[in-house]
């Protein structure tokens, strides 16, 4: 860890304020990634609110906003982020050959054409920058403008996470190892 994490005794009102609403929020404790955000209190204040609303607040349950955020941590080969969200998406019930197939990046088979055209969307935001028309075209008419927008959402937001975990070299747990390469 490159960055020392502050206790709660050691910050500012500011950022203990920021603490203080993440622990009394849904998650009932502080994203990781928002420790290393503290040292811009503001930016951490928003950028956890945005987390929140992204992974409890979608159109999406749990099974399909997961592969987005699998895709983008497998695109930043983000080790924290993908131990952390492979154990989320199987709690929301993802299949461990999706999970997989997207750590080997190899295209999973989904019977679900939501599932489908989420894995398509992260895929062309990540390595394409951008979407073709026929997908967009698509997307529109399996998830709608809101879940394009959602995708987007989850992809950026996680892309930050990413890039967090990853300059800042968070560690894992005791124990667990990067399925990661």
């Amino acid at each position: 860890m490159r960055l020392k994490l502050l206790s709660p005794g050691e910050m500012t009102a500011d950022q203990r304020s920021t603490y203080d609403e993440s622990i009394a929020s849904k998650r009932g404790s502080p994203p990781p990634p928002m420790m290393a955000w503290l040292n811009s209190p503001e930016m951490a204040r928003h950028a956890t609110r945005l987390g929140a609303i992204l992974r409890y607040d979608t159109s999406f349950p749990a099974k399909l906003s997961e592969i987005a955020i699998l895709v983008t941590a497998r695109h930043w080969t983000a080790h924290y982020e993908w131990y952390a969200h492979k154990r989320l998406a199987l709690a929301g019930g993802m299949e461990p050959a999706i999970i997989e197939a997207i750590r080997q990046r190899r295209s999973p088979t989904f019977d679900d054409p939501k599932a489908r055209i989420i894995y398509d969307l992260a895929k062309s935001l990540h390595e394409g920058h951008g979407v073709a028309q026929g997908l967009y075209d698509e997307a529109v008419s399996v998830i709608g403008e809101r879940g394009i927008v959602e995708i987007i959402g989850l992809c950026g937001y996680y892309t930050m996470v990413s890039m967090t975990l990853n300059t800042f070299e968070f560690d894992l747990p005791d124990g667990e190892v990067s399925e990661l390469a």
